[in-house]
């Protein structure tokens, strides 16, 4: 929606939980369609958006990891090709253009290697394999972020939980982290867009 109404060219979701950052390949879709969506060149234009995205938030050279689609990373083609097939060439690819990635890594351990802070960033391939390990390690910690709209915007990365309205019962973490990456992020992309811009500082005083 957000997309549609500035008329941006892309917009990418971003969950962010302390310094871990997870972006998703494909959102909404069954299992079944989101596999045949990991093909190299939706892979390699993902990344390259990506490293352009982190970039305006103040991460030059982001370290970019990207989860496997199959268990243990595929096992070289024993446990599924899509790896050796369509994402580790668009990997190289990706590489081959000064994109820091890194990878491929199973899906089982690389969001808790990225979150010790060993990455700035990894690829989920599909919904739940992100959500999944976001929401376990911290549900309420975890913040839903666009990037690529004129504005950065921010949510919790639940629901509204209208049934508890008005009760005292909410957990107010995941809107106050909202609101902290919201500042912390709009002052990192008003300084990408200071540099970018070609106006002098004192334009913009």
């Amino acid at each position: 929606i957000f997309k549609e109404l500035t008329k941006s060219s892309s917009a990418l979701t971003m969950f962010q939980l302390d310094q871990l950052r997870v972006f998703f390949l494909t959102r909404h879709l069954s299992l079944l369609e989101a596999i045949k969506e990991v093909k190299k060149e939706k892979v390699y234009q993902f990344l390259f958006e990506m490293d352009q995205y982190l970039n305006s938030i103040g991460l030059f050279s982001a370290r970019i990891a990207v989860a496997a689609l199959n268990p243990h990373g595929g096992e070289n083609g024993l446990l599924g090709q899509e790896e050796m097939r369509e994402i580790i060439p668009a990997i190289n690819d990706s590489r081959k253009h000064g994109i820091n990635v890194k990878g491929i890594y199973p899906a089982d351990s690389i969001f808790w290697f990225a979150r010790q802070g060993r990455y700035d960033a990894v690829l989920s391939l599909y919904h739940d394999q992100g959500h999944i390990a976001t929401k376990c390690m911290d549900f309420y910690g975890t913040v839903s972020v666009t990037l690529g709209l004129p504005f950065i915007r921010t949510s919790p990365d639940h629901g509204t939980a209208f049934d508890i309205a008005g009760q005292g019962k909410a957990n107010y973490r995941s809107m106050a982290e909202s609101c902290r990456w919201a500042v912390e992020y709009a002052l990192a992309y008003r300084d990408f867009i200071k540099r970018t811009s070609g106006k002098k500082e004192s334009d913009w005083d």
